[in-house]
């Protein structure tokens, strides 16, 4: 039962995790992105701080140990050298007291000696962490630089991205039902294209048509009967059929416009 419930919990969380990356924003996680690598650049760098400053230490403990033991061997020699003064002297009992002070010398001096190989130890050992935690700092920062250049491109990259599928978008409209009672641009045209082909169609039908031939001939009737007719006016009047032609050319060029004059002629 339980590796069941564990089973549909990871199942769960992935499906979550794989909807929300469906719909979150590229532009705030890549911001999220560089900030968590901001971040883990200034925790290295406290780290790196920190070895740098345990190195530092480690050397100023070994000058001080280097100091005293140096201090140590001076009073070492020194009472020995006064040990063997006071037992020229035949002064036992300060012989025996500096010669008592000189083993305590030694032996601090042994002691100190020690400390200072183990604190050279620990330099050495400091001093290499220090080098790699530099180095380390040093190799991040140029990769957080290659992560800022390239965080620039891949916004323009989005900003084309997103300004590509609007286009998109916007081309497919064209194409493609937006919604069922909303037609297409493709629908839209071949509805006003065959509409017109109708009208042109049924126009040419209807001039080919016999009553259009008919009210033709009708009126070439008519215009023959009103020439016939304008003509006997004329004879009545004893005009002339010349005279009257002469009159009907002089009113069709009155009825006429006249021509525009041509540039430079008066």
């Amino acid at each position: 039962m339980f590796k069941l419930f564990s089973r549909a919990w990871r199942y769960l969380t992935a499906a979550l995790t794989g909807r929300f990356n469906e719909m979150a924003d590229p532009k705030v996680q890549l911001e999220q992105a560089i900030t968590e690598a901001q971040d883990q650049h200034r925790r290295l760098i406290e780290q790196a701080a920190n070895v740098v400053a345990n190195q530092k230490q480690t050397e100023m403990r070994l000058n001080r140990s280097m100091e005293e033991l140096g201090k140590l061997n001076a009073s070492a020699r020194q009472a020995v050298s006064m040990a063997d003064e006071a037992s020229k002297r035949g002064d036992t009992t300060k012989a025996l007291d500096y010669t008592s002070a000189a083993e305590a010398y030694a032996n601090r001096l042994i002691a100190t000696e020690k400390e200072v190989e183990t604190l050279k130890q620990l330099l050495l050992q400091s001093t290499q962490a220090a080098n790699q935690a530099k180095s380390a700092v040093q190799q991040n920062s140029m990769v957080m630089q290659q992560k800022l250049a390239e965080k620039q491109k891949l916004m323009g990259q989005l900003d084309q991205a997103k300004m590509q599928e609007q286009m998109n978008r916007a081309m497919a409209s064209l194409s493609e039902t937006v919604g069922q009672d909303v037609p297409t641009f493709d629908e839209v045209r071949d509805k006003i294209e065959t509409r017109y082909a109708k009208a042109l169609g049924a126009s040419e039908i209807a001039g080919e048509s016999v009553e259009v031939r008919m009210l033709e001939v009708e009126q070439a009737a008519m215009n023959t009967e009103a020439t016939a007719r304008l003509d006997a006016i004329r004879a009545q009047l004893g005009i002339s059929p010349a005279a009257s032609a002469v009159a009907d050319e002089g009113e069709r060029q009155v009825s006429e416009p006249a021509p525009a004059p041509e540039l430079g002629q008066a």
